[in-house]
């Protein structure tokens, strides 16, 4: 897109969503962006080839504090979820990987210490997440539950009654992060009640294994790993209290499907200034093909899905502020935004023609990791029978 106007955040936001933001708040998105520009963006395309996680970009991301900016503590002002959306929109559109990455910690680990611990733990934890004391990342899915996972999760968890201590057995698979971090909550079905419970834990622990999952056509720089508990014991302390249930889990999704749903729409504006400033260099027949009308109505087409996707997802966190919370809202907004950007990425590829399958134009890495985008945090179909269950009174759920 053409220079931007005056006090633009964000140079394809049309409709102008991000006016939202403070003054402060749009300090922290802009330096942000030069952060991504200048250290995290020169290390994704050889690290994306070579399918490993870039370290070098690890002090620059944690060193812009972005659980507790510096710059809202100055202004006097408290974070805000239109913030905190905006953050995931800005990380997304530098790299999916990076967003999958920086979320790890700050949103999926935050979300459930903070919800589903007690008072005292979620107080405790927050401190040590915000600083990266503590490390965590989220251990959900298995290999053999995914959309069933509500009812079909296997793992195990039985509390002895001399001591109070739980014993963990089990699987989990497609857990990113695991490798690096601390902690892991893990979900296991409790033996005494078959009640689904969180617990925090250490990747250290005696028959804690994992290892990183091999030959990924997407997210190739973030690293999942499948991890095998074997009679691991954790102490009661290490379970998060106001986990009892999946329904409690449920809560927890609710919000992430949010956050997915702004990562989403931040990869559409990736890849469409990605194949935007391709098509305005690229010259075939004498010319720049920008000047061509089939390109022009692709880049309206992705602009188009961007700028309706940002709509719902800013009119979705603003509702939420507000404190409504409806799981058909969060699931119609990751359904509707990874299916338009799987769209959006299809289109940005191929007004790039050859070359936007070489990773030089970026846009290559946004066409293969939309599809992770499109299945994590619930599939296109599990999220449509949510909304369709809601406006059906209907379960279709098998």
């Amino acid at each position: 897109m053409r220079e931007p106007a005056s006090g633009t955040v964000i140079p394809s936001d049309l409709y102008g969503f991000a006016e939202r933001l403070t003054t402060a708040e749009r300090r922290v998105i802009t330096d942000l962006r030069q952060v991504l520009t200048e250290q995290v963006h020169p290390h994704l395309n050889s690290a994306w080839d070579e399918a490993r996680f870039p370290e070098e970009i690890i002090a620059p991301l944690r060193g812009l504090e972005l659980m507790d900016p510096p710059a809202l503590r100055e202004a006097g002002e408290p974070i805000r979820d239109i913030f905190l959306g905006f953050r995931n929109f800005e990380l997304t559109r530098c790299d999916i990987n990076v967003a999958t990455y920086y979320n790890a910690q700050a949103s999926l680990f935050r979300t459930v210490c903070t919800m589903g611990g007690s008072a005292q733990q979620a107080r405790e934890l927050d401190a040590k997440i915000v600083s990266h004391e503590l490390t965590g990342v989220f251990g959900l899915t298995e290999p053999d539950h995914g959309s069933d996972v509500a009812g079909g999760l296997a793992t195990s968890a039985a509390q002895e009654p001399e001591t109070g201590d739980w014993i963990i057995d089990g699987a989990k698979r497609w857990i990113g992060g695991a490798t690096a971090a601390d902690v892991v909550a893990t979900f296991a079905r409790d033996a005494a009640d078959g009640q689904v419970k969180c617990f925090l834990v250490p990747t250290s622990a005696p028959g804690v294994s994992m290892e990183v999952i091999p030959r990924k056509a997407s997210l190739r720089i973030m690293q999942n790993a499948d991890i095998s508990y074997r009679q691991v014991l954790v102490p009661d302390s290490a379970r998060l209290q106001q986990i009892n249930s999946f329904t409690d889990v449920a809560g927890c999704l609710r919000r992430m499907r949010s956050d997915v749903a702004w990562m989403a729409t931040g990869a559409m504006a990736g890849a469409y200034e990605a194949a935007l400033a391709y098509v305005t260099h690229r010259e075939q027949f004498g010319r720049p093909i920008a000047g061509f009308q089939l390109i022009q109505e692709k880049l309206a087409m992705m602009l188009g899905n961007l700028t309706a996707a940002l709509g719902m997802v800013v009119q979705l966190t603003e509702q939420q502020a507000a404190g409504i919370y409806r799981d058909e809202n969060s699931a119609l907004a990751k359904m509707y935004t990874s299916l338009r950007l799987r769209e959006t990425v299809a289109l940005a590829r191929e007004v790039c023609g050859g070359n936007g399958i070489t990773l030089d134009t970026d846009v290559a890495r946004f066409h293969a990791d939309a599809e992770a985008i499109y299945s994590y945090e619930g599939t296109h179909e599990i999220n449509a029978l949510i909304v369709g269950r809601a406006v059906t009174g209907v379960g279709a759920f098998t």
